[in-house]
C-alpha cells in the first residue's frame, strides 16, 4: 500500500512540472517610463492601469481642468443657450492668463460657442463665462466640479476654480485626471468638440468680423510625419501650463478596436508630447482587449441553475454586457484572467443588473462586465436557501466508514496504470488547448498587423518608412 502511494505522489509531482509551463501566464509587460514627473496610460474600453509613474502623486492641473469643466457644462446646460461675458469673467484672472480672442464684458456666445474656444484655445475668460451660466457663480461651479468627480471615484483631487489657473488647494494626480478623461470622452458632444482641429469665433466687440482660430493640441493638429509631434491616432485632448504646474497634457487616441488615455503632469523640459508618445505606443504594441461577453462562460451556459445575491437564475436568464472588455498582455489568453463575482452593487448599476464581474491579472484590475437578465426584476421572490448539509459536530470526526481513504486505494498494478494514462490524457488536452489559444493569437496579431499596414497605407507611409521615422525620433531624443 506505501508503495502505491508513493508512486501515485510521484506522479502528481511528475505531471505539476509537466504541466507548469501550459499554466505560466505571462509577465506584465514592463513600462517604458516617462520624463515627466508623472505619467499614465489607461485603456479607455476596460479601465486598466497599462503603465503607471508617480499616479497618485498630487500635482497642478493647469487648464487640463478644463476638460472637466466641460463635461459638467454639457451635463447642466443647453448647447444654444447664450451666455453673457460678464466683468469677473473677463478681468478677474491672475496677472499673465491672457486673452487672445481679445473677449469683452458683455461679449455674448453660445454654449457651445464658448465650449469651442475653451477646449481648443484653453480660453481661460470662456470658462470662467460657462461656470457663471450654469452654477449662478464660479464658486457654486466648483462645488459642481468636486461632486462630480466623486461620482467618477476620484479620491486624490480637489478643484478650486473652472480654468485651471494656480490655485493652493488645486490639485488632481494622474490616476484621477485619467479617470476624468475617460467619462468626459466617453460624452458624445464633449468628445466631437474636443476632436475639432479648428473653429469660428462669430463676430464679437474687439472682432466685428469674427475670426478662424485652431487647436493648440499638437499631437492633433501635426500631419507631417518626420515631425516629433506626429501622431495619427489621436483624435482629442488638452494641453495645460502654468508657472507652478510646468506642462500638463491629456490625450485620448484609438487604434484599431483599442483606445487609450494618457495624462503627463509636471513637464518641466517640454517632453510631454514625446512621454505621450511613448506611453502610447507602449500601449498599444503590448496589449489587447478581448469581449468579456464573447469569452466568459460562467452563469450563462449549461443547465444548472445558479443563486446570486439570493436568487435563482436559469442560465438561459443571464447573459453580460456586450460592450465589456477587459485588456490582457498580447500573450496571454481570456483563461489567465482571474474573476470574482461582486453582488454588493452600486446605485448607479443597470436596471437589470444582478452581479458584476470583475478581473484582475497579476493583481491588476484589467476589467469589468455587468451580469445581466431578461427576467422582470420587480417580479423576482427571493428563493429560500438551500439547507446545507449539517457537518461534523464539535467532538466529532468524520466517519470511516469503509476503512477510511486509504482503505479504499487497491493496491495493485491496474490502478498506477490507470492513473498514468489519465494523467497522459489530462496533460495532452491541456496542451491541445494551449496550441489553439496560441493559434487564435497568432491569427489576432496577423489581422492588426494588416490593419496596421492599411492605415498607414491611407496616408501614403510604408511600414518601413514609419519604423525608420520612429527610430529616428528616438535617436534624437536619447541625444537630447
Amino acid at each position: 500500500m506505501k508503495r502505491t502511494i508513493r508512486l501515485m505522489a510521484a506522479l502528481c509531482l511528475a505531471l505539476a512540472l509537466w504541466t507548469a509551463p501550459v499554466f505560466a501566464k505571462p509577465d506584465w509587460p514592463a513600462g517604458p517610463g516617462v520624463e515627466s514627473e508623472a505619467g499614465i496610460v489607461m485603456d479607455m474600453d476596460s479601465g486598466a492601469v497599462l503603465f503607471g509613474q508617480n499616479i497618485h502623486m498630487q500635482e497642478i492641473p493647469a487648464s487640463i481642468t478644463k476638460i472637466l469643466t466641460a463635461l459638467v457644462v454639457i451635463e447642466n446646460s443647453d448647447l444654444d443657450d447664450a451666455v453673457t461675458f460678464s466683468y469677473d469673467a473677463v478681468y478677474n484672472v491672475e496677472e499673465g492668463a491672457g486673452n487672445k480672442l481679445q473677449i469683452e464684458e458683455g461679449d455674448v456666445l453660445t454654449v457651445r460657442e464658448c465650449l469651442y474656444l475653451m477646449l481648443l484655445l484653453s480660453s481661460n475668460q470662456a470658462a470662467n463665462a460657462l461656470a457663471e451660466h450654469v452654477g449662478g457663480s464660479r464658486e457654486r461651479f466648483v462645488d459642481m466640479m468636486n461632486a462630480r468627480i466623486a461620482e467618477i471615484g476620484c479620491t486624490e483631487s480637489h478643484f478650486a476654480n473652472p480654468s485651471g489657473l494656480n490655485d493652493d488647494t488645486q490639485r488632481t494626480t494622474a490616476y484621477d485626471m485619467a479617470l476624468i478623461a475617460r467619462e468626459a470622452y466617453k460624452n458624445p458632444t464633449l468628445l466631437e468638440i474636443n476632436s475639432a482641429t479648428e473653429s469660428q469665433l462669430p463676430p464679437t466687440k474687439n472682432r466685428p468680423n469674427g475670426t478662424t482660430y485652431y487647436m493648440e493640441h499638437k499631437l492633433l493638429i501635426t500631419d507631417d510625419p518626420s515631425s516629433e509631434t506626429y501622431y495619427p491616432d489621436a483624435i482629442a485632448g488638452k494641453t495645460g501650463y502654468t508657472s507652478q504646474a510646468g506642462q500638463t497634457l491629456v490625450t485620448y487616441a484609438r487604434r484599431g478596436d483599442r483606445g487609450q488615455i494618457t495624462v503627463t503632469l509636471k513637464s518641466t523640459d517640454k517632453t510631454h508630447y514625446s512621454d505621450t508618445i511613448r506611453l502610447m505606443e507602449f500601449g498599444f504594441n503590448n496589449f489587447q482587449n478581448l469581449n468579456i461577453s464573447e469569452n466568459e462562460t460562467e452563469y450563462v451556459t449549461g443547465t444548472e441553475a445558479a443563486d446570486i445575491g439570493g436568487v435563482s437564475y436559469a442560465p438561459s436568464e443571464l447573459y453580460y454586457d456586450t460592450s465589456a472588455v477587459l485588456t490582457l498582455p498580447n500573450e496571454s489568453v481570456f483563461a489567465d484572467a482571474e474573476k470574482t463575482l461582486v453582488t454588493e452593487l452600486p446605485e448607479d448599476r443597470p436596471e437589470n443588473a444582478v452581479a458584476r464581474m470583475d478581473y484582475v491579472y497579476n493583481e491588476r484590475r484589467i476589467g469589468e462586465a455587468w451580469l445581466l437578465t431578461t427576467r422582470e426584476l420587480a417580479a423576482q421572490a427571493v428563493s429560500p436557501a438551500t439547507p446545507s448539509e449539517p457537518g461534523p459536530q464539535e467532538g466529532e470526526t468524520p466517519s470511516q466508514e469503509g476503512g477510511g481513504i486509504l482503505s479504499a486505494l487497491p493496491g495493485n498494478i491496474f490502478l498506477i496504470g490507470g492513473t498514468i494514462v489519465l494523467a497522459l490524457i489530462i496533460v495532452g488536452v491541456l496542451l491541445i488547448w494551449r496550441m489553439v489559444q496560441e493559434k487564435k493569437e497568432r491569427e489576432r496579431m496577423r489581422v492588426w498587423r494588416e490593419r496596421r499596414r492599411q492605415r498607414l497605407a491611407d496616408i501614403g507611409c510604408s511600414e518601413e518608412e514609419f519604423a525608420r521615422l520612429l527610430e529616428e525620433r528616438r535617436r534624437e531624443h536619447n541625444q537630447q
